[in-house]
């Protein structure tokens, strides 16, 4: 048996397993509304606080927080609870609260939480007394603490009931001490928020403010906790992008960055709520936690600096907040219409950008062209193979003459025995007399590899797959394959315990495993039996790995493993190697050199080295 080679297979093996664990870890579990409510009702400290004040200059002190516990209920009630200006769009539905001036009410009109066409909309942002209260806030801190300055229960005046893209509401409140503040609020066609802020000085003191945006986020929220997808805060910060985990806020951690420009949000996986302040401005940007269990809160903010207002004057700072979907050719728009430096890195489009955004662009034009996102997945893995063909041939053909003289090899492993010295010669000398090169089969693969993850990155990432149906049972593209085998593939229902839900792989899953095992049979297969059985068991192991995620994955991975046979098999009947059980004549291995015979009594021996002296 050959030790060294099995333990390299065991080792391989094990890795994958535990780097995919490590990787992939499962999605966090979190506060349910049911245990949000019984912690409110029991008056435990898992009810969601209302706000809880404004993030402040240094040395500003901060407003009194208005720290009644609100009890959890549903949306509709939680919105009725303040007065609101309503706003409805092609894309968003939803109300802006006078009481704090908050837009606390953002839901998406053309997405829904399942595929289920009567399922509620998704809800971007939801207002205190909802189960996750979630929301953004405009406002200013006072350098001076006497001088009154809007806070959370500040009840605003609007000017009208609605506001629409190209009809701005206005927002007043007068703090009796000669400072009135406006906020001009209004909505475009898509996802952003325009908030102009303006104080007007009536007083005749001059006065100095701090204009500040934040937006709050009520409990850990449900991600699916992939490596290759940041969920979470993040921004862009002097021109860089950094991204931070949940994680990194416990025990009341914060961060605290100064920067000219840039971004600071909340993604999730599809949607986010991001604050935009001047790209020209000096802002101080911060992310915080506070709060444990239930009624934990996260908030991003940033407070641009002092602006002095003298008496009888005013001033204006703008903000926009994007609360929507991550639609690629929107916030492509966003970039470039605000300037917003590096708004396009909200997608996670991750280390391989430059072929994953081309990637994305080529096959949303297929989705144009061809009306279905699976097909389109389909003609773009053909593309993708149609560019690497070259490269491919070389890998295969490669593979194909390697095959063809493993009976050869195997030949020299029992004529040479454990004389490895002999036998890797051997090897090497049969290699330059049949023209094969064993590292031929690596390089074009490993050429491939950011491409294939860019696709797979791509199909992962960008919301245009969700929801979006393939042909027979795959109802939505984004979700695992529905037909499992637990469910005897779609024939008996049930609610499948959480323990079995590692063997509950769907149909799909099972035809990549297939197409993996066939493609494998292709292969040149490891000379010792242990070893090779070892890589036989890989196919089953990707087919648990890929059964829980989206059926669009599964569905490029055996498409392109179909591809991948063809095209190898070909190559392989071109080079005569042996397919399955076929018969092919192995090229002749040269005989051993036989060895000298002994002359009698060394006299052969003798004469040899005297030859041999003598030239010397």
């Amino acid at each position: 048996m050959d030790q060294k080679n099995f333990i390299v297979a065991i080792a391989l093996s094990v890795l994958i397993i535990v780097g995919w664990q490590a990787a992939f870890p499962p999605a966090k579990p979190t506060v349910t509304q049911e245990q949000q409510q019984a912690a409110t009702q029991s008056g435990a400290p898992g009810a969601p606080a209302a706000p809880t004040g404004q993030p402040v200059a240094p040395g500003v002190q901060p407003g009194v927080p208005a720290n009644a516990v609100q009890q959890v209920v549903s949306r509709t009630d939680a919105l009725a609870r303040t007065p609101r200006v309503s706003f409805s769009t092609p894309e968003l539905l939803g109300s802006i609260s006078l009481k704090g001036a908050r837009i606390d009410d953002v839901q998406l009109v053309k997405y829904r939480e399942t595929i289920d066409p009567k399922s509620p909309p998704v809800a971007v942002l939801s207002p205190v007394g909802s189960a996750h209260p979630y929301y953004a806030e405009f406002g200013w801190s006072a350098s001076d603490p006497a001088i009154k300055v809007p806070d959370p229960e500040t009840i605003w005046t609007a000017d009208k009931g609605t506001v629409a893209p190209g009809a701005p509401v206005r927002l007043t409140w007068d703090n009796g001490q000669g400072l009135v503040f406006a906020l001009d609020m209004s909505i475009d066609e898509f996802f952003m928020f325009d908030v102009k802020q303006t104080v007007e000085n009536k007083s005749d003191k001059p006065v100095t403010l701090f204009p500040w945006s934040l937006v709050v986020r009520y409990g850990e929220p449900v991600y699916e906790g992939m490596y290759i997808l940041h969920e979470g805060p993040y921004g862009v910060f002097n021109g860089a992008l950094k991204e931070f985990s949940y994680s990194d806020f416990k025990d009341h951690k914060a961060q605290k960055i100064s920067t000219t420009g840039g971004w600071i949000g909340f993604t999730d996986k599809y949607w986010m709520a991001t604050l935009v302040p001047d790209q020209k401005a000096k802002v101080d940007m911060s992310i915080k936690q506070t709060g444990s269990g239930a009624s934990v809160k996260y908030q991003i903010d940033y407070v641009s600096g002092g602006v002095a207002i003298p008496a009888g004057g005013s001033t204006t700072t703008e903000a926009h907040l994007f609360a929507g979907a991550k639609i690629v050719r929107v916030i492509d728009g966003y970039e470039t219409k605000y300037g917003i430096e590096k708004f396009d890195l909200t997608i996670d489009w991750g280390w391989f950008w430059f072929f994953t955004k081309p990637l994305f662009w080529l096959l949303e034009w297929l989705y144009v062209q061809l009306g279905n996102f699976g097909l389109s997945i389909l003609v773009l893995t053909v593309i993708v193979k149609l560019v690497f063909f070259p490269l491919a041939n070389k890998s295969y053909a490669a593979m194909a003459k390697m095959k063809r003289l493993q009976p050869e090899m195997e030949k020299l492993k029992e004529r040479y025995g454990e004389d490895r010295q002999r036998m890797n010669q051997e090897m090497m000398q049969l290699y330059r007399r049949e023209k094969v090169n064993p590292a031929a089969g690596c390089l074009p693969i490993i050429v491939q590899i950011p491409v294939f993850f860019a696709l797979y990155k791509v199909l992962y990432t960008t919301i245009e797959m969700r929801h979006q149906p393939f042909y027979g049972w795959i109802k939505d593209l984004a979700a695992p394959d529905p037909l499992t085998i637990l469910t005897g593939f779609g024939l008996f229902p049930w609610n499948i315990p959480e323990f079995l839900h590692f063997f509950n792989i769907g149909l799909w899953p099972i035809i990549m495993g297939i197409t993996m095992y066939l493609q494998q049979k292709l292969n040149p297969q490891p000379t010792d039996p242990i070893q090779a059985r070892v890589f036989q068991f890989l196919p089953i192991l990707f087919t648990f790995m890929l059964a829980p995620f989206s059926a669009g994955l599964v569905i490029y991975w055996a498409w392109s493993n179909i591809l991948s046979i063809g095209q190898q098999y070909m190559i392989m009947r071109r080079h005569g190697t042996a397919i399955g059980g076929g018969k092919v004549t192995p090229p002749a291995l040269p005989a051993p050199a036989p060895a000298a015979p002994a002359a009698p009594n060394g006299n052969a021996g003798k004469k040899g080295g005297k030859g041999s002296g003598k030239k010397g």
